[in-house]
């Protein structure tokens, strides 16, 4: 049996907020879509094969999670774009870096990673694969 993520859901409080620091600061793409649950319009970020759905936490989409709530998402994306040039990044956007760059170990072995909250405070960690 194969699997792989096609996307998940954050539980937001701000959906503004979150679109801007996904889409203007992390370089995901804005989508918009209509559930086919009840053809509500939805707000999706897309980045390479996965996206993320966005649900406001006063107003999550069925069916949800059983505790929806804004900040208890951990997540690690991998980055083409070098940690230190993120750090700039970051800088720049006046994000606060809560850790590294630290190395740890991703799904297929070594990486390097930097940690930041996003607007609903999840953490967020940017990360390069290492070659050994």
């Amino acid at each position: 049996m194969t699997l792989s993520i096609d996307h998940i859901v954050i539980t937001v409080k701000n959906i503004n907020k979150s679109i801007n620091f996904y889409s203007n600061i992390l370089g995901m793409e804005l989508r918009e879509f209509h559930s086919s649950f009840d053809n509500t319009k939805r707000k999706s970020l897309h980045f390479g094969n996965q996206k993320i759905n966005l649900h406001e936490v006063l107003k999550p989409f069925q069916p949800h999670a059983k505790n929806p709530l804004p900040g208890t998402v951990d997540i690690c994306f991998i980055s083409n774009v070098i940690v230190n040039d993120w750090k700039n990044i970051f800088d720049n956007n006046q994000i606060k870096i809560e850790d590294g760059p630290v190395k740890k170990t991703g799904a297929t072995g070594p990486i390097i990673s930097i940690y930041i909250r996003d607007p609903d405070e999840n953490l967020i960690e940017i990360s390069n694969i290492l070659n050994d």
